[in-house]
């Protein structure tokens, strides 16, 4: 009983303070600086995302190739084989990231926003003053941990209008995209052609991602969406709630609105639309290592000097925001399942492309232009199977299933590092990458056409639960 009444007071303190700000309303210009606020915090989530992979090939070769890692040296393919087999233990923090999200249904969308966006700057920091390859692989999975989490994505979708949701979405992800660029400019100021200063890149991103965290924390308010189900569930008496949960288990129904990552899990396999789509996106996750890691390692592989490489990564992101940008307009006009079809398609037409290119040592403008090209694609493909998912699901479990969703899609990735790692030490970096990640992305698109349907024009505050294994 002194549980219970915990609880009932926890909750009531909560449902007061969610009355006040549901009462009190949104301030004239609050949209605009929230606005403000997510796409500041995407510009360091998509910087801090691609700052590693940007200078792989520098520290590869100083922990593992010049200073040599646990009393032996490696060749560059065997050290960046190493450096991959190791930092999947990073990914054993992916096991609690699903309960880490699902805390965003029942304490707010806000708390976990500051959080993630503090979480990114400490890993940072790490990485800046790491002395060694164990701290960096430290603050390596910090920051895998937390830029993973985009709780601001679920800002976007719930308060922006419906009908215009993809747009705005991808006004606001194609500017994180286009703010990599710093990353470039950062190597040309800070390494030069000098590729032993990698770490000097990390420190200016760390600092933005403190005064991030403190707008935040200042200024943000939770998404009203949330606070209008999350008051009207709290309005409930407790002990009815207990009575209706007690009544659903009783009749063996799943407890699809309640929030919990496992009843996530049995929500997405419990109709065959959402299952379909969650297996198309674990396919498709199976190629991101190929796709996403090791673009700068098969540069410096091919022979592009640290200042030809710089060059390439100024391109990569402007091509690569111009692509995203645009797919918002297309997502809203021809829907979500044809805008991945559309850029699974290029992502396979660009990948082959920049792999000659690389090969051939063409222009490093053009080079990063196909590098763009086949990155942008992959992750605008992405993007849409996850917006999928949030416009398939209600409200009162949509960060559940976002965090369910990304523990699944563990599956994916787990066999997509397998593949890479055996494959580069058989072959070079760039054949290695075309053979995982080409199948994955033509498989997985295929499956998504043939058998999901399209959630474009979903409301997202009457998303209802769906029967069983109804289509």
């Amino acid at each position: 009983m002194k549980n219970n009444d915990k609880i009932i007071s926890k909750e009531q303190r909560q449902l007061a303070k969610l009355t006040r700000m549901q009462s009190k309303g949104s301030w004239a210009g609050y949209f605009g600086m929230l606005i403000f606020l997510i796409g500041f915090v995407n510009i360091i989530d998509e910087v801090t995302s691609n700052l590693s992979v940007s200078v792989q090939s520098s520290f590869v070769t100083e922990f593992f190739v010049n200073n040599g890692f646990m009393g032996k040296s490696y060749t560059f393919e065997e050290g960046l084989s190493l450096h991959t087999s190791i930092s999947i233990i990073s990914y054993v923090f992916g096991i609690i990231t699903p309960f880490y999200k699902a805390l965003a249904d029942k304490w707010g969308r806000k708390p976990l926003f500051a959080l993630s966006t503090l979480g990114m700057s400490v890993g940072l920091f790490i990485i800046y003053f790491s002395p060694n390859y164990l701290v960096f692989l430290l603050g390596y999975g910090i920051i895998g941990f937390f830029y993973s989490h985009d709780i601001q994505i679920i800002y976007i979708l719930e308060e922006a209008p419906d009908k215009h949701r993809a747009m705005i979405y991808s006004l606001l992800k194609s500017l994180g995209i286009f703010g990599v660029v710093c990353i470039p400019l950062l190597r040309n100021f800070l390494m030069g052609n000098d590729p032993t200063k990698w770490r000097s890149i990390f420190m200016l991103p760390a600092v933005c991602g403190l005064i991030a965290a403190a707008l935040i924390t200042f200024f943000a308010k939770d998404t009203k969406v949330f606070i209008k189900e999350r008051t009207a569930y709290l309005s409930i008496p407790y002990e009815a709630r207990q009575a209706e949960k007690q009544r659903i288990k009783e009749e063996k129904k799943a407890q699809r609105n309640q929030a919990g990552v496992f009843n996530a899990v049995k929500y997405i396999f419990s109709n065959n639309d959402t299952k379909t789509l969650i297996i198309s996106h674990i396919i498709f996750d199976a190629g991101m290592p190929a796709i996403a890691l090791y673009y700068e390692s098969s540069m410096h592989i091919a022979g592009m000097t640290t200042a030809d490489i710089t060059k390439s990564l100024f391109v990569l992101p402007m091509v690569y925001a111009v692509l995203t940008l645009c797919s918002g307009f297309v997502a809203d006009f021809i829907g979500r399942k044809r805008t991945v079809t559309v850029a699974g398609v290029f992502c396979v037409i660009g990948f082959i492309l920049f792999a000659v290119g690389i090969n051939q040592l063409w222009n490093p403008y053009l080079i990063g232009a196909f590098c763009g090209l086949y990155q942008g694609c992959y992750w605008i493909g992405r993007d849409y199977m996850n917006i999928m998912m949030t416009e398939k699901v209600p409200t009162d479990i949509r960060a559940s299933v976002v965090g369910a969703e990304g523990l699944l899609l563990i599956i994916g990735l787990a066999v997509g590092y397998i593949l890479t790692i055996i494959g580069m030490l058989f072959m070079e970096v760039w054949l290695t990458c075309l053979i995982v990640a080409l199948p994955c992305v033509i498989i997985s698109v295929i499956i998504l056409i043939l058998k999901v349907r399209e959630t474009k024009g979903a409301n997202m505050d009457k998303v209802t639960v769906v029967e069983p294994n109804k289509v």
